[in-house]
């Protein structure tokens, strides 16, 4: 491109030196653009623009205009996006004019010529390409174009792009729209005497015999001034190429506009634009970055050319690929954004619980000497009655110690009481029948029984005996009993002593 300006700045000036178009020519040069739309949007006048900001103005009226009715694109309108803005335009204002638009991906292809399109005041159309998509449905589509075009006279915009080629065959007949704006076996016979009787009075409006040969062609005609096209195609590989070989009227038929690689003060202008909404501390940072921008997306090109002389392997830097450049830089600067964030008000959470803390420490060591000394004085008092308590305790050690033998001699004591009272608890089990008998037997006594037993001046040996025996039973209780220490009878007539107790015998059986 450097090399053609220059060829063609050389040219000019020789062949029309007269009329001052040195202005035109050279890196400083003014813009030469013309388009249909300088006096306004509506105003189809074919003018030249003045200067680059009147041309940016129109164009940023048609884009204004274009997102109040459709999905909004977000365009940075720099001056090589304007200028192919007004080549498109001027190319499908043309009957049979039809655009070839040819760059790499992401050079804004469609998103111009849409914007071009609305400019020229027609429709964009296109086709949907799904997995059943097929020639049949092509055909359907191209259809709904014609009779719009055609019979509706309606301005229209084919926008198709190589994506689109499921088929080769969607090229043969891509070719002929191209060429002579007939696509043969289009239409049915019914289909085409519909067209024919709809075109008549329009034909005859137009002081032509409506014929059918007239009125097709009338149609013909009418395609070739409503419907455009653009072909948005990529020159990476060879599929262009055979594509063109195949197809001559994709190129012949149409009007190129070659997309190159954005200039620096494009990748610059969008540099700008994207980064306008990113919040950055100081305009020296941020002139910074956005120049930086530029300067990588350039450095990465240039290295991409390096690695094919080398390598002879293809690395594209592609507008698209620039623009998501940018996305991930304002991506990752949010994310580290808000981290930064994040820890700014940790730290400066943590920092007023410093403070806090700080405070509140130095008030709990006020608090610590007030009550420090109340301590100490505590301690004391708790020394003093410790002392106290450790002379107690001893006493007590002391006292205990006693206790403990007193419990040993005590717990001996008990042994032997119990031993003792399961002795006796033994003979008073095996005493108690031979009392129960004696009570018995004792109660078929009577008080004449004892003054008949008075009466005897020498009982039996028995008697004797079993009287002896009541005197042991009752010396403990009857203090006329003479009885030893030990609680032995001292007397050895116990008959005599036994008639004693008998002088009152009531008291004897009570």
């Amino acid at each position: 491109m450097k090399t053609y300006k220059e060829l063609a700045a050389e040219i000019a000036n020789k062949s029309f030196s007269r009329f001052g178009v040195k202005k035109y020519l050279g890196p400083t040069a003014e813009p030469l653009m013309f388009a249909q739309f300088v006096g306004g949007l509506d105003d189809r006048l074919y003018d030249q623009f003045p200067n680059v900001e009147a041309m940016s103005a129109r164009v940023q009226e048609g884009l204004r205009e274009y997102n109040d009715v459709n999905a909004v694109m977000d365009l940075v309108l720099f001056e090589d996006a304007l200028k192919h803005v007004c080549k498109i335009s001027r190319i499908i204002s043309n009957d049979s004019g039809h655009a070839l638009l040819v760059g790499v991906g992401g050079s804004g292809k469609q998103s111009l010529s849409r914007l071009s399109s609305f400019i020229c005041g027609y429709t964009t159309v296109g086709i949907v390409i799904s997995g059943t998509y097929g020639l049949n449905d092509l055909k359907t589509d191209q259809q709904g174009f014609y009779q719009k075009g055609g019979v509706k006279d309606e301005g229209l915009m084919f926008l198709f792009t190589e994506g689109q080629i499921t088929n080769e065959r969607f090229l043969v007949s891509i070719n002929d729209l191209l060429s002579s704006g007939e696509i043969a076996d289009l239409f049915a016979i019914e289909d085409v005497d519909g067209i024919v009787n709809n075109l008549r009075p329009a034909v005859k409006g137009e002081g032509m015999v409506d014929s059918k040969d007239n009125c097709w062609r009338f149609f013909i005609d009418r395609i070739k001034k409503n419907l455009h096209m653009c072909l948005c195609f990529s020159p990476v590989g060879d599929a262009f190429r055979n594509r063109a070989k195949k197809f001559p009227a994709l190129i012949n038929c149409s009007v190129i506009d070659w997309f190159h690689d954005w200039p620096q003060e494009a990748l610059q202008s969008v540099s700008e634009k994207f980064l306008a909404d990113v919040e950055m501390e100081t305009q020296e940072l941020r002139d910074g970055i956005q120049s930086f921008m530029p300067f990588s997306f350039v450095t990465v090109g240039k290295f991409s050319e390096i690695i094919f002389e080398q390598d002879r392997r293809h690395v594209y830097t592609t507008p698209k690929s620039f623009l998501e450049l940018i996305k991930l830089f304002k991506v990752m600067y949010g994310k580290k954004m808000g981290d930064l964030e994040a820890n700014k008000e940790k730290y400066e959470t943590g920092v007023i619980k410093l403070q806090e803390t700080g405070e509140t420490v130095a008030k709990l060591e006020e608090q610590l000497k007030v009550i420090s000394v109340e301590v100490e004085a505590q301690k004391n008092i708790a020394d003093e009655q410790a002392e106290i308590v450790g002379k107690e305790k001893a006493a007590v050690e002391i006292e205990n110690a006693k206790a403990e033998v007193k419990a040993a001699e005590c717990q001996e004591i008990q042994t032997s009481v119990d031993k003792k009272l399961n002795e006796v608890q033994k003979n008073l089990d095996a005493a108690l029948p031979l009392v129960k008998k004696a009570e018995e037997a004792l109660a078929g006594l009577d008080i004449n029984d004892f003054r008949n037993l008075k009466a005897l001046k020498t009982p039996p040996g028995d008697i004797s005996k079993t009287f002896t025996c009541i005197l042991h039973l009752l010396s403990g209780l009857d203090p006329i009993i003479p009885v030893d220490k030990n609680g032995k009878l001292k007397t050895e007539k116990p008959w005599g002593d036994a008639l004693k107790l008998m002088a009152n015998p009531d008291k004897f059986l009570q």
